[in-house]
C-alpha cells in the first residue's frame, strides 16, 4: 500500500502498525510524491491524507482519476464535515476517515476496500465499434475519433466495460460520479446526452439505448 501523509508521527505510527498487520509500507510525505509514486498502477491500495504540501490531497485524487489510475483510495483529515467527507468523495475516493482514528478502523476499511473486485487493467477496451484507449485518453468509433471531456470519457469507459447491461442512473452516480447518496438531479440525462452527440451522429446506428423506467445501455453486437 501507499501512504500519502506529512505528519511524521502518523506515519511512522500507521506505518508500523500496518505492517504488523501484513502490508508493505510504502510512506510518502507530499503531494508531488505521492502522486509521482500511485501513477505507477503498482499498489493495491492508498491512503492519502487530505492536507499535503505542494499538492492538495484531493488534487492528487482527482488526477489519478483523470489519468484512469482506479486503485483504492482511503481519505484521510482531519476535516470531518459532511461538506468535506462528500467532496473527498466525488473527487474519486472511496472510503473517509476522520482524523482522529483508532488503528482497527483504518486496518478494517483497507481490508473491505481490497475485498472490492479489482475492474480490469486492460489498457485499450473494445465493445462493437467502439475502442478506447486508457493510456493516451482516446475513444474511436469505427475509427472516428471522438472529442470526449474527461467525464465523458470516464462515462463511455464505464458503458464499454459493461455492454449490453442496463446501468441504472444510480449506478452511474455511484460509480462514475463517486456519489454515495442518490440526489435527486438530472446530472446523468444531461452527460448521456452530450456523450450521445459525439457517439451517435444521425447518420449512424445508435449505440447507447433509453430504457424505459430503467437506466441506458451500450447496445453493440456480440
Amino acid at each position: 500500500m501507499l501512504l500519502v501523509e506529512d505528519d511524521a508521527g502518523i506515519a511512522q505510527e500507521v506505518s508500523a502498525e500496518l505492517s504488523g498487520r501484513g502490508f508493505s509500507v510504502v510512506h510518502a510525505a507530499t503531494g508531488p510524491d505521492g502522486l509521482d509514486h500511485a501513477m505507477s498502477g503498482a499498489f493495491d491500495v492508498l491512503v492519502l491524507d487530505r492536507l499535503l504540501p505542494g499538492l492538495d490531497g484531493l488534487a492528487v485524487l482527482e488526477r489519478l482519476r483523470a489519468e484512469g489510475v482506479r486503485t483504492p483510495v482511503l481519505v484521510l483529515s482531519a476535516l470531518s464535515a459532511v461538506d468535506d467527507r462528500v467532496r473527498g468523495l466525488k473527487a474519486g475516493g472511496d472510503d473517509y476517515l476522520a482524523k482522529p482514528f483508532a488503528m482497527e478502523e483504518l486496518a478494517a476499511r483497507l481490508e473491505a476496500l481490497l475485498r472490492r473486485p479489482p475492474e480490469t487493467r486492460e489498457t485499450v477496451l473494445r465493445a462493437g465499434p467502439v475502442e478506447m484507449d486508457l493510456i493516451t485518453r482516446q475513444a474511436r468509433r469505427a475509427g472516428r475519433s471522438l472529442e470526449l471531456l474527461p467525464r465523458e470519457f470516464r462515462l463511455l469507459e464505464y458503458m464499454v466495460r459493461r455492454p449490453n447491461q442496463v446501468l441504472t442512473r444510480d449506478m452511474l452516480l455511484e460509480d462514475v460520479w463517486h456519489y454515495r447518496f442518490i440526489p435527486q438531479t438530472n446530472l446523468v440525462d444531461v452527460h448521456i446526452g452530450k456523450l450521445r452527440r459525439k457517439l451517435d451522429p444521425p447518420d449512424e446506428t445508435p449505440l447507447i439505448q433509453s430504457i424505459r423506467g430503467a437506466g441506458f445501455l451500450l447496445r453493440v453486437e456480440e
